[in-house]
């Protein structure tokens, strides 16, 4: 089976340029649609599935590989070896940001700009005075909430998460793509995400680098987004009057906004 079966790859638009969009935790594809078909006219479009997610191959997880966010970032790698990628554009929201950036560091000639949309190299705060935005023991408590109730979890977390409470929509919509997660693959990247420190990786990040961040979000707060601007030496930071932590999904004309102005 190809890389590009395993992850439900879908390639459109006509471009000489590669656009390349990574959806973010307990979510797939599908979270682009409003945001990639803008980019159809003048670039060659990519939208797949990490494994485990929508689409994928559910078959090809592999729970050693998938332990850390490293393993994320080789598919992300082979993915677009298969497909040619070369001095493309990455999309990565969430956690994708990050696996973008080990992606990039890994293979510099796949993309000559990353988009990272409400990135967090680390959630949790530590005694340097780091502010990731939640204490070691929310984290904790979190995963263990997740551990013994994956349907709870989903209800109880995905409307804080996306935020914009006035749009009880867009919450129920995030809490039906946790659900259709395998709760045991939901689990195990949850750690991978949750836990992870890539904050020494934001160090010789090559090209040119956007980050977008939203003005209230629970999961990346403001500081978190100025944090890897400042890591980032060279990149631009755009801070969207949109709220929570889904702005292609709450904002998408505000995010094509400033990801076209970027590219």
């Amino acid at each position: 089976m190809s890389v590009a079966t395993k992850h439900n790859v879908q390639v459109r638009g006509a471009g000489e340029q590669t656009m390349v969009f990574a959806h973010g935790f307990g979510c797939d594809q599908n979270m682009w649609r409003y945001v990639e078909p803008a980019f159809e006219g003048d670039f060659r479009t990519v939208l797949f599935d990490h494994i485990g997610a929508g689409g994928s191959d559910l078959g090809a997880y592999d729970r050693a590989k998938y332990a850390s966010l490293e393993g994320y970032a080789d598919d992300v790698i082979d993915l677009c070896r298969e497909l040619g990628v070369r001095r493309g554009i990455y999309v990565g929201h969430s956690v994708s940001a990050m696996i973008g950036i080990l992606a990039a560091k890994k293979a510099p000639e796949l993309f000559e700009k990353l988009v990272l949309v409400g990135p967090s190299p680390r959630y949790i705060d530590d005694t340097e005075g780091y502010v990731g935005g939640f204490s070691e023991a929310q984290i904790h408590e979190l995963l263990e909430f997740l551990d013994s109730n994956h349907m709870g979890w989903s209800q109880a977390m995905a409307p804080v998460i996306m935020g914009n409470a006035e749009r009880p929509e867009l919450g129920e919509e995030l809490t039906n793509s946790f659900c259709r997660t395998d709760p045991e693959i939901a689990k195990a990247f949850a750690r991978a995400t949750f836990l992870s420190d890539n904050r020494a990786d934001l160090v010789d990040v090559p090209g040119q680098v956007l980050v977008l961040q939203c003005s209230e979000d629970v999961i990346a707060p403001q500081c978190v987004g100025e944090f890897v601007h400042r890591s980032i030496p060279g990149s631009q930071l755009v801070i969207l009057e949109a709220t929570g932590h889904c702005p292609n999904l709450s904002a998408p004309e505000e995010t094509i906004a400033a990801i076209r102005a970027f590219v």
